[in-house]
């Protein structure tokens, strides 16, 4: 079953390229710093305005130093809204020697199938219940 978010999602990708400036404080989150430039009409210059994502990692294989694209995803977290998409170079330890990053198909596979686990334990919850939502069953208790 094929959520319509996963839908849209496919064709609404802007990938950005950045570097990893912080991996392994967090888990399955790294920071990634893409470069950017900002115009200044008064002085008439351009000024470098580097900005900072917390991205997800799914398999924690990114190291500081990786230049990584990364790619707008479902939100993870109050902050995470990136998912890595690609090692572009990595930075100290081979590729061979860390896991694969996943893969779009294989994200939104993941996704789908957890939104189906969630749908059958919500509808598991509600038959338990005998349908009864949880402002009923507050209501009820006093």
């Amino acid at each position: 079953m094929s959520y319509p978010v996963t839908k849209a999602a496919k064709w609404a990708v802007s990938e950005l390229r950045g570097v990893v400036v912080s991996a392994g404080l967090m888990q399955k989150t790294v920071r990634v710093r893409v470069g950017g430039q900002k115009y200044n009409p008064r002085i008439q210059k351009m000024f470098t305005t580097p900005k900072s994502y917390l991205v997800h990692d799914p398999n924690s294989s990114l190291h500081t130093g990786d230049v990584v694209s990364i790619v707008p995803g479902w939100p993870t977290s109050k902050h995470k809204r990136h998912v890595v998409k690609q090692i572009i170079a990595p930075f100290g330890v081979p590729m061979e020697e860390r896991h694969p990053v996943p893969t779009e198909e294989e994200r939104i596979a993941l996704r789908d199938k957890w939104k189906a686990e969630k749908d059958t334990r919500r509808e598991a919850r509600k038959r338990a219940t005998g349908g009864a939502n949880a402002t009923t069953i507050v209501a009820s208790r006093s």
